[in-house]
């Protein structure tokens, strides 16, 4: 009886181990396929990274210190509004000088259709990212197809642009340098925020153009070449960028395809903004080693 109650052990204890090392065994393939098949579908990985709990808690704790992305229904807004704006724009409310600046309805619905083509985006989301521009230019007072001018050149409309310096979205805003700006619009994270860049990114362009005393200045400002004798080139490029929206405007047939094709800015030009005056203190400049030449 002893013995083959010992003998029933030993089968069950064998039966056990041999049962863990099937399923192990299972959990190992299943392993292996999973990694081949995100290897061969990357996409497959984003999914099984959401499934975690770890994943989950994460984003949960972090929630609260995130500012929200901006939604399509808010750049949907943003453009009825300056649709209204530019239908309006004749009428009572609207000098005639905003008016002529602003254009029509079909104006930008035309400079909407060039810059989706020629920058490869898509119509909805040109058509979100002119609005938001139009709507700027209309609130601080500055030409529209400027704004879009040096979106154009500085990320060729892609919002989540970065450059290895900390220039940020679609206008290429040095965030850390002007954080302050930030403030009233979700902070320094609402950076790559489309509306928030255009917006702090316009106010910028604005300011440099007054203390320039001219938009070619004030470009070479922007661009952060005020110490140099030249921004190699870049003013060019957006005036030139700028011309042909001007055109795009006015209902004339611009190629899209347009030789040089907008680059982004040029390493040896692309440091942080420089100042237009010795009295500018060195924590308003973006590159330390600017503040030792002055």
């Amino acid at each position: 009886m002893t013995k083959a109650f010992s003998i029933f052990a030993k089968d069950t204890k064998n039966g056990f181990i041999t049962t863990i090392h099937h399923l192990l065994m299972i959990l190992g393939v299943a392993a292996i396929t999973a990694l081949g098949l995100m290897f061969i579908k990357p996409d497959l990985a984003e999914k099984f990274k959401a499934l975690s709990p770890f994943t989950i808690a994460e984003e949960a704790a972090q929630e609260e210190d995130v500012p929200p992305p901006p939604s399509l229904a808010m750049l949907m807004a943003t453009s009825q509004q300056t649709a209204q704006a530019s239908t309006v724009a004749d009428k009572k409310g609207v000098s005639e000088e905003d008016s002529k600046m602003l254009g029509t309805q079909r104006q930008q619905q035309w400079v909407t259709n060039w810059l989706a083509k020629r920058y490869r985006v898509a119509g909805d989301a040109t058509d979100m990212l002119v609005s938001a521009a139009y709507l700027t230019a209309k609130e601080i007072k500055l030409d529209p197809l400027l704004i879009l001018s040096v979106m154009a050149i500085e990320s060729g409309l892609n919002p989540f642009a970065e450059s290895p310096v900390g220039a940020q979205g679609l206008m290429q805003v040095m965030s850390k340098v002007h954080q302050e700006k930030f403030e009233d619009l979700g902070g320094i994270k609402a950076a790559l925020n489309p509306v928030a860049n255009i917006k702090v990114g316009a106010l910028i362009l604005k300011d440099y153009v007054s203390r320039g005393g001219s938009v070619e200045a004030g470009l070479k400002l922007y661009v952060g070449a005020a110490a140099f004798e030249n921004d190699s080139g870049y003013g060019s490029r957006v005036l030139a960028e700028y011309r042909r929206l001007k055109d795009v405007a006015t209902g004339k047939n611009v190629p899209t395809f347009v030789a040089p094709a907008a680059a982004p800015r040029p390493q040896e030009v692309r440091k942080p903004e420089a100042v237009i005056d010795m009295k500018t203190t060195a924590t308003e400049l973006h590159n330390p080693e600017q503040v030792a030449k002055l």
